[in-house]
């Protein structure tokens, strides 16, 4: 019998999550995010600021990105205002839950499972898939999530036509990786680069804004106005506020001028 057949199945788990492996696939993630990065920073301009204190190394330490205001796939374009190191971080340690449907389409899906480390199709439901998220957060790891669960189409409101609201399970990963630091990406939204269905235009501006948070003061101040059982609710209202006065959306910018 060849010695491949008499492997175990606990045998070949191990190999297939072996350092050598693991480091093969942050190398190719790494380079397909780069790739991406420098096409966008020839095709767009790239508008980004902080928003509060700015600690001194601000892109260190980072367990949480929360991207919120989520117009389109497209938001990859970002990556061209991120540094290296950040983009290595995303290769080498990001855990991104991303939608079934997303993951399962013939282009996009494939493209999907290379823009981090773990990428993980879930469902709307908090079944085995949200945990298995959970189950991957570990002490080196970075989540990456959108936090308002869908997009935002041209007239502000979901497909089903609701308003965009956060949903609870940025909480649950809060609890999970407790301490470190957040970054929270305000959005200007992708509408004017490209809407579903449609054709990306180019040389246009991308915006955001970038709050850094300590998560464990983040989580005390919030469990402080009710307790566990008003934190989850307190999250999504906390970032369905930050969200709304923080997004630099082209409707916002005309008129602050």
């Amino acid at each position: 019998m060849p010695r491949a057949a008499r492997l175990s199945n606990g045998s070949r788990a191990h190999m297939l999550t072996s350092p050598g492996v693991e480091l093969l696939r942050s190398i190719t993630v790494f380079s397909m995010l780069m790739v991406l990065k420098y096409l966008s920073k020839v095709f767009y301009r790239h508008d980004f600021g902080w928003v509060g204190d700015v600690p001194p190394e601000p892109w260190r330490k980072i367990r949480l990105v929360a991207f919120l205001n989520h117009t389109s796939l497209f938001e990859p374009v970002f990556l061209g205002g991120l540094p290296n190191d950040f983009v290595w971080r995303i290769a080498a340690h990001g855990v991104i839950p991303a939608a079934d449907k997303t993951t399962c389409r013939p282009l996009v899906g494939i493209i999907f499972k290379f823009v981090a480390h773990h990428v993980i199709a879930i469902t709307r439901e908090r079944d085995h898939t949200w945990f298995e998220v959970l189950n991957r957060i570990d002490p080196k790891s970075m989540v990456i999530i959108a936090p308002e669960g869908r997009m935002k189409r041209a007239n502000g409101l979901d497909v089903q036509g609701n308003p965009m609201t956060v949903r609870g399970g940025i909480a649950d990963i809060l609890l999970a990786v407790k301490e470190g630091r957040m970054l929270i990406g305000y959005s200007g939204g992708l509408h004017h680069v490209q809407v579903p269905g449609h054709v990306p235009s180019v040389f246009k501006t991308v915006r955001m804004r970038i709050e850094n948070l300590d998560i464990a003061a983040y989580i005390a101040e919030l469990m402080a106005r009710g307790g566990p059982e008003q934190f989850k609710r307190n999250v999504m209202r906390d970032l369905d506020a930050r969200r709304d006065a923080y997004c630099p959306e082209e409707g916002k910018l005309r008129k602050i001028a």
